[in-house]
């Protein structure tokens, strides 16, 4: 039994469980070490719920990866006519970010809005670098830009969100003049780096790159990440540079992850360098040999010089590897697996007509030229029936 549990049973046997305060602190023993089960069911047993005890539970999921689950919990909180404090909407918008739910997190801002006014945003340093986070990371970076601009405080946060916006989405020369703006008031970290090099990643400014690559060290002593190399790999295989790529591989501090090693391997499957594209999937057989995508795109690389004989091996050992698509589904107690398969005839006389009558509804709606068919496999009988 953990502490936590220990503390809970005692809590119980007190009579204690029904107290809000001793509850939200049980919640946050067991959402400290992941047992957001245990949490849930600490909030289950409350007959009444505070805001502080459903920010409690809300961040717990939102903390640990689960922002759906968050938002969920969120919108059950409205139903129960508890009104969210600032820590809840925080929480919650940052669940929207992870998500990209642009439409739920613009309702919150107009709740903020509505119910606060918009004044009490600019006094929230926190709440509002999380909306503008948002609206950047969402792909509405005009939103963002219009808190940033009435923002009356700015911390590192909020510029890195402005320059991230643009980065991603757009115009890209826009995110270097937010980091040259940002320069005159804060030093730069990583994150602005990284949105940087992003944003000449997408605009093509090789020579601009590298100038903000080298500034990293040479100005603000911020040593590179994978991240950042990952970035300008992509950047010189995207323009054609694979031996450049390859050589800032090579001279990297670090190991450089499958990730790296892909982007130069897709790169020279798309040019035809044979001699890169092989020494990238060696690198990357050491790394992640099962993965079929890096000898699909060898198999590409030999295609394109025409060494067909290659192609072929190459295309055999992924044909040998591959897995079939599939779709489970459970039926009753029982899994049943719809797969592609050259199949076996079986007795299953009934799926067979409903296999049939799905592949005949199907061209009649696609049209007999869609070649494709359905299949059934029986986890517990090892059957396939194919139509």
């Amino acid at each position: 039994m953990t502490g936590g549990a220990q503390v809970h049973s005692l809590v119980i046997k007190l009579g204690y469980n029904a107290n809000p305060y001793i509850a939200t602190a049980l919640m946050s023993v067991y959402s400290e070490t992941g047992l957001l089960d245990d949490a849930h069911k600490v909030f289950d047993e409350l007959p009444n719920r505070t805001a502080v005890c459903w920010t409690s539970l809300i961040s717990a999921y939102e903390r640990h990866g689960y922002p759906r689950r968050a938002l969920e919990m969120f919108r059950h909180m409205q139903l129960d006519n508890v009104d969210p404090d600032r820590v809840t909407i925080t929480v919650a918008i940052s669940a929207c970010t992870a998500l990209g739910a642009l439409d739920l997190g613009s309702w919150i801002y107009t709740y903020i809005c509505r119910n606060w006014g918009k004044e009490s945003i600019l006094e929230d340093l926190i709440l509002q670098n999380a909306l503008i986070n948002m609206y950047a990371k969402c792909g509405d970076v005009k939103a963002a830009r219009c808190i940033f601009d009435t923002a009356k405080l700015r911390d590192i946060t909020t510029w890195t969100s402005m320059v991230m916006g643009y980065a991603l989405h757009g115009p890209a020369i826009e995110a270097l003049h937010m980091f040259d703006m940002m320069e005159k008031e804060l030093v730069p970290n990583h994150v602005a780096f990284l949105g940087a090099l992003m944003a000449c990643n997408h605009a093509g400014l090789v020579d601009e790159a590298w100038r903000y690559f080298e500034r990293m060290e040479k100005e603000y002593r911020i040593k590179p990440k994978i991240t950042h190399f990952g970035c300008m790999v992509d950047m010189l295989c995207r323009m054609g540079l694979l031996e450049d790529a390859y050589r800032l591989i090579m001279n990297m501090p670090m190991k450089p992850n499958a990730m790296i090693w892909r982007t130069l391997l897709g790169a020279c499957s798309d040019s035809g360098n044979i001699s890169l594209a092989s020494q990238a999937r060696a690198c990357l057989a050491e790394l992640d040999s099962g993965y079929a995508g890096d000898d699909v795109a060898m198999s590409n690389a030999y295609a394109k010089l025409g060494y067909w004989e290659e192609k072929t091996i190459v295309r055999d050992r992924v044909r040998r590897r591959r897995q079939p698509g599939c779709s489970l589904i459970e039926i009753g107690s029982r899994t049943r697996e719809f797969a592609i398969s050259d199949g076996v005839k079986c007795e299953h006389n009934e799926l067979k007509e409903i296999i049939k009558g799905l592949t005949e509804n199907s061209k009649s709606l696609l049209g007999d030229s869609e070649n494709f068919t359905f299949s059934y496999v029986d986890l517990d009988g090892g059957y396939i029936v194919k139509e």
